[in-house]
């Protein structure tokens, strides 16, 4: 009989990989030195990096200000992502650094989206009671 494998969340390695790249990122991306105009003076947070459990991979979630034209910002990030990886490759200390994809973050609309439902009438009724 074989044992199944029990999934316990990233480890250790991995959410340091993901913070050591966060950092890396946020500053390189303040810096505005991505030629392309999608992404010059446009503000973009990087909220999170998840390391794959190789290392090898990276996601990293990031929202431009606002959340305006985020799709073209993150059509332009993962356009120069061999770029902006061997830019900051040399500000993070790590043995081999992570092929870095982007995607949208949506934690900030789940968020608004709940402050608006618990704003709402029926849920203060509910919550009164």
């Amino acid at each position: 009989m074989m044992e199944e494998r029990v999934s316990r969340g990233r480890s250790q390695r991995q959410l340091r990989v993901g913070e050591l790249v966060r950092h890396a990122l946020s500053e390189f991306l303040l810096r505005d030195v991505v030629a392309d105009e999608a992404l010059r003076g446009v503000p973009i947070t990087v909220s999170e990096v998840r390391a794959s459990r190789d290392l090898r991979h990276a996601t990293a979630f990031v929202l431009p200000l606002g959340g305006v034209n985020e799709a073209s910002v993150i059509a332009a990030l993962n356009r120069h992502r061999k770029f902006i990886r061997g830019q900051i490759s040399g500000k993070v200390a790590l043995k081999y650094m992570p092929d870095i994809r982007f995607e949208a973050d949506s934690t900030f609309a789940q968020s608004d989206h709940i402050e608006a439902l618990l704003r709402s009438p029926k849920v203060a009724r509910d919550l009164k009671t």
